[in-house]
């Protein structure tokens, strides 16, 4: 599975804190994930739309490359998810939802991430660099990597979001 990874330098200091973790965390999870660091790479200003896009975009390149795609199927299932650092997550958050095939999360702990995954089947996680310490997002990054979506009642739902019906 490829994760794509992005910050500004308000998630800097938290995405280099889990970057040393994420290949042990696939590690003890028996599978192979491939993490994709597409900046930045200094704790100097820039600007956060432009982190999410590319991983958006990324993102979006790889289901293009495949036969079929439609929001309510398991988003884990497509091999190619985000995670979005920030200061507060929320301005990724909003760039990453200006995509009509994302569904970015803004998380905080390991029960939103986890409806997130389950209700909302979403393909990026936001995490508030500013707000939560390492071990918390490591154990939310590890949530929203093996929650699988619910489907069901909840794919109506998903369906509405990326305005399929």
């Amino acid at each position: 599975m490829k994760i794509y990874i992005g910050s500004d330098h308000g998630g800097f200091d938290l995405k280099q804190e889990l970057l040393g973790s994420l290949s042990a965390l696939g590690t003890s999870l028996g599978k192979s994930f491939e993490f994709k660091d597409l900046g930045c790479y200094t704790s100097e200003s820039v600007n956060y739309p432009d982190l999410a896009k590319l991983v958006c975009e990324s993102v979006l390149d790889d289901y293009k490359k495949l036969p079929h795609f439609t929001a309510s199927e398991d988003a884990l299932s497509y091999e190619s998810v985000g995670i979005l650092f920030c200061g507060s997550g929320q301005g990724m958050a909003m760039k990453a939802n200006k995509y009509q095939q994302i569904r970015a999360g803004l998380c905080w702990n390991s029960e939103i991430t986890t409806l997130a995954r389950e209700h909302n089947n979403a393909n990026i996680l936001c995490l508030p660099g500013r707000y939560i310490n390492s071990p918390v997002a490591l154990e939310m990054v590890r949530i929203f990597l093996t929650t699988p979506f619910a489907k069901g009642r909840h794919s109506i739902r998903v369906d509405k979001i990326a305005n399929t019906i």
